[in-house]
């Protein structure tokens, strides 16, 4: 039997109740990247997401909690102010845990998101972000 040698993700699954207003946020309001071939595609960077609605599968909708897709941005603050003068709301205050920054919001469908960015390399030994 050949190993499977897995090289990359091709997409981010993102389920969502009404794709079209999903890729609104995800295009509009955060700047990502729409995709020119598939209209519940966009993309951050080289990463690939998919938007989906589990209904039209005959599965229950359940958005993605504790399981943070997590954004990178230059400066997390200034982020932040960006998208809560679009609306967005966060939750709590910019996180420092010593390596990064971090800001958690949701999407339309309550699926968890943060906001990213690494200013120093993670200590030896250390397991968080």
């Amino acid at each position: 039997m050949a190993e499977t040698t897995i090289t990359r993700a091709d997409f981010v699954a993102v389920p969502s109740t009404d794709w079209e207003r999903s890729r609104a946020f995800y295009v509009d309001t955060l700047g990502l990247r729409p995709d020119e071939h598939a209209q519940a595609e966009f993309w951050a960077g080289e990463q690939c997401f998919g938007i989906w609605e589990p209904a039209s599968f005959g599965m229950e909708f359940a958005p993605q909690r504790n399981a943070h897709i997590a954004l990178h941005v230059e400066d997390v603050a200034v982020a932040r102010a960006e998208l809560e003068a679009k609306g967005v709301e966060f939750f709590g205050e910019v996180m420092d845990t010593g390596v990064c920054h971090m800001a958690f919001f949701r999407d339309p469908d309550g699926n968890d998101l943060m906001l990213h960015h690494r200013y120093a390399p993670r200590a030896e030994g250390r397991t968080d972000s």
